[in-house]
């Protein structure tokens, strides 16, 4: 079925899966799901085995998964984690899909993620294709106002491109790009938990930019632990 989208905004079952009286559940599910990571479980049997101790729903359980991490995930991302006034004179390479969609969807009303190690996340599927929404260009125009603040050297945006007709070969070229920025000796700015688990520096722009610049967004705070 073709993504007819307009906006990257809320899922109909986000205001009662996400609701206040639904965010306790959620946080000890993340705090369950980090520390059996931690101890090196299987991430998917620590899924379900959380997810249905907590009756939580696939929707629910993909929001803990990209929230968790391990206490050694937390402790490489902290380490190598620059803050903004740590960027003048960087050169930056900007996972531009992930952050672009989190912006987007801050910007409609979609529910952002606040995980363990302080990333924004959205919950917006891209369905393997990337589809440009109404909120694409104010995102845009936002992301390159702040990255106007900052004295960095040079912003590259690396966009891997989704692939529809074949998983397989979408599955490549992800890797492969993901590869590319964790490689890169510049600062990376991304969310994606691979790539942060590996790059030697990295910027996190989307908490940055819905923070001090987008006060309406629906941000959960997924953990305790900050």
């Amino acid at each position: 079925m073709p993504d007819r989208r307009k906006h990257r905004g809320p899922h109909p079952a986000d205001t009662l899966l996400f609701d206040e009286a639904a965010q306790p559940a959620l946080r000890e599910a993340v705090t369950h799901v980090s520390w059996l990571l931690t101890k090196e479980y299987a991430p998917l049997s620590t899924l379900k085995l959380v997810g249905d101790r907590f009756r939580l729903t696939e929707r629910q359980r993909t929001a803990v998964i990209r929230s968790a991490c391990s206490d050694q995930a937390l402790q490489v991302r902290s380490a190598s984690e620059r803050l903004p006034t740590h960027v003048d004179g960087e050169s930056l390479w900007i996972d531009g899909f992930n952050l672009l969609t989190t912006i987007e969807a801050a910007l409609a009303g979609g529910v952002i993620l606040r995980g363990r190690d302080g990333c924004y996340r959205d919950m917006a599927s891209m369905h393997g294709n990337y589809r440009r929404v109404d909120e694409t260009r104010p995102a845009l125009s936002l992301i390159s106002e702040v990255l106007e603040q900052f004295n960095a050297t040079s912003c590259r945006w690396y966009l891997d491109r989704p692939v529809s007709n074949s998983g397989r070969l979408s599955g490549i070229v992800r890797e492969v790009g993901d590869r590319i920025l964790a490689e890169s000796s510049d600062v990376v700015v991304t969310a994606d938990s691979w790539i942060l688990d590996r790059c030697p520096r990295w910027f996190n722009l989307a908490a940055h930019i819905v923070r001090s610049r987008i006060p309406t967004a629906n941000v959960i705070q997924m953990s305790g632990a900050v």
